[in-house]
């Protein structure tokens, strides 16, 4: 494969992308010397407005495996992908309405304190310890694979990359904190926008048009979005991706801490609840110009695929290729895409940093040595950013060496997000399941979502239900390129047809309805969770919907759980919602102050903020 490398100007254009985002750090680590506490570092002191949050959502979700990925997707198997607007609404809409209520409300840093008030301290280092590993696994993918796919291409320094990615992070998230995270994701966001557009427009230039990529799409059958078909073994189908991405995207984005950790930063629920909403289109721009981007590659190699002719390698790398083409005498255009790549890799990188920072203090440092020092907090907090900066740059290494497995670890987010999104749901959705259903659920669910997708790593799907729709080769040079030869398919058992052949996107809701089935029967099994022991504020009233009509048989819903005292509204505005069964959840080991009161409500704007959190929670 012919390496084109990069000029002068695209390397000035990459190298400004890393010097603005150092240059946030600096400027908040200055901004806010004179308040450091632990919650400004990693809570923006909890008076973080919607816009610059909603930005930040965005980019930390859409990382350079989207940049890269999404557009190759489109090119081999069509616009379908852009069905996933439908999970990503629902998504934005439970997150928003079931999940962000309990953590904001709770009054927590962590969202696995919610599983120690709920539950216990067992079942929330067990979480924690299963996000602590699976985030540093999948960082270290995120910043390696981008990284080789554009050294491949355009002979960009890998390591350079790399290292450069791992320091820059590292650097502004332990000057400045979440702002400096939130503010930079930001600006990163601005960048891939920009980056794309370049590419649309230049493009579909060179494509004849954007009459002539449609028309070319559907020629090719790219243009085919709704596949009924109820197979689940099938790749991606109207069902794959609108049942089985929204479980997906559910379990690594609704009860994630890095999403969360920015929602509670807001000031008001309200605040919180926008952010997410314009966070949705945010998604849904980042998809649509993915999409388009994909439709406009394929129109332009319709009859010289670079992927079967063996022009490059993997089709991750089908994107950089197709820059480098259409801006051969524009130096620094180049450039602006990498830098739109890499500002998906480094808001995910810091997101993760900081994120992991958090749940490390708050799970296991505060409850160690509860009565640490403002001062000292912060500097425990800056060095386990620095720690995780220098794990994750150092998991990228390791992806180095794993060959194929780097696709194994690229699913480890859903493998191990469905679990996750089915023990919270168990908290929050089922007031009867005990702290053994909880748990034995919890490994229930991981050890079927590692089943299957383990199996399916071993025993890859037939060719049936994963080819890509027909690639053209008949204008290309074919003289350098070697003919394929099949492999030897080695015997299959009879469950590598079916179980192992599902689709990637059911992972989750297989982890995720595991989970949840067990924790049911266990807890049932084992004795039900005494519905007086429960907070009200820590599930949610979704029966409500289903029960409007009677008051009988809410109350059973409910499982004896206290919440006819008086509306949710006057619990948190007085407090009794947290000082009835005060005692139970002390056993768990939570200080008092922790739970009196709550998050106040601000009867002007209908709204939750984190004023009255501030006068009573001690750090």
């Amino acid at each position: 494969m012919e390496v084109k490398n990069f000029a002068v100007w695209d390397y000035v254009v990459f190298a400004a992308l890393f010097i603005v985002s150092s240059g946030i750090g600096v400027f908040f680590a200055i901004k806010e010397r004179k308040k450091a506490t632990s919650r400004e570092f990693l809570v923006g002191g909890r008076q973080m407005s919607f816009g610059p949050v909603a930005l930040s959502l965005t980019a930390s979700f859409m990382s350079a495996v989207t940049v890269l990925g999404t557009p190759s997707e489109v090119y081999r198997f069509g616009a379908s992908f852009s069905l996933f607007f439908i999970p990503y609404a629902i998504v934005i809409i439970f997150t928003s309405e079931l999940f962000l209520p309990v953590f904001y409300r709770s009054g927590i840093t962590s969202t696995y304190e919610y599983l120690q008030l709920r539950f216990n301290k067992p079942v929330r280092y067990a979480a924690t310890v299963i996000y602590i590993l699976q985030t540093i696994l999948y960082t270290g993918v995120v910043v390696y694979a981008p990284a080789l796919a554009l050294n491949q291409v355009t002979g960009f320094d890998l390591w350079g990359s790399v290292f450069a990615t791992g320091i820059v992070c590292t650097f502004y998230c332990t000057l400045g904190g979440l702002k400096a995270v939130v503010w930079t994701d930001a600006f990163q966001m601005v960048v891939m926008i920009v980056g794309f557009l370049t590419v649309l427009i230049q493009g579909s230039a060179r494509a004849g048009g954007l009459s002539n990529v449609l028309e070319q799409s559907a020629n090719g059958s790219r243009l085919k979005l709704f596949d009924f078909d109820v197979d689940p073994l099938r790749r991606h189908t109207f069902w794959t991706i609108s049942v089985g991405g929204t479980f997906t995207w559910l379990g690594i984005y609704g009860v994630n801490q890095s999403t969360i950790q920015r929602c509670i930063s807001c000031k008001t629920e309200k605040h919180a609840k926008l952010a997410l909403y314009f966070n949705l289109l945010g998604l849904w721009i980042i998809l649509l110009c993915a999409v388009f981007s994909g439709l406009i590659m394929y129109s332009y190699f319709k009859d010289c695929d670079p992927w079967t002719s063996g022009t490059i390698s993997a089709p991750d790398q089908l994107m950089p290729y197709f820059v480098l083409e259409i801006f051969p005498t524009m130096p620094g255009l180049p450039g602006l895409f990498v830098a739109c790549a890499f500002s998906g890799t480094l808001s995910t990188v810091a997101a993760s940093i900081n994120a992991l920072a958090t749940v490390t203090f708050e799970d296991f440092v505060k409850i160690w040595f509860p009565h640490l020092s403002d001062k000292l907090s912060t500097w425990i907090s800056k060095g386990l950013c620095v720690l995780f900066g220098v794990l994750c740059t150092t998991m990228a290494v390791v992806a180095s060496f794993m060959g194929s497995v780097v696709q194994a670890a690229l699913s480890i987010h859903g493998m191990c997000g469905g679990p996750m999104l089915g023990l919270f749901s168990l908290g929050i959705l089922f007031p009867f399941v005990n702290w053994k259903g909880a748990l034995g659920g919890l490994l229930t669910g991981v050890t079927l979502s590692f089943w299957v997708t383990i199996g399916a790593f071993i025993y890859p799907a037939p060719d049936s239900k994963t080819w890509p729709l027909p690639l053209s080769t008949e204008q290309c040079d074919l003289s350098n390129v070697t003919e394929s030869v099949p492999l030897a398919l080695s015997r299959r058992p009879a469950i590598a047809e079916t179980w192992y052949s599902l689709s990637y996107l059911y992972y989750s809701a297989v982890g995720c309805l595991g989970c949840m089935a067990a924790g049911v029967i266990i807890s049932f099994l084992t004795g039900r969770q005494r519905g007086k022991d429960v907070q009200p504020l820590l599930i949610r009233p979704v029966c409500n919907l289903f029960c409007f009509w009677s008051k009988k048989y809410k109350t059973l819903c409910w499982c004896g759980v206290q919440h006819d005292s008086g509306t949710e509204q006057e619990n948190l505005e007085n407090g009794n919602a947290w000082k009835q069964g005060a005692e139970s959840v002390l056993q768990n080991g939570l200080r008092r102050e922790s739970l009196v009161p709550v998050p106040g409500y601000d009867p002007n704007s209908k709204s939750y903020d984190n004023v009255a959190l501030e006068k009573i929670t001690h750090f």
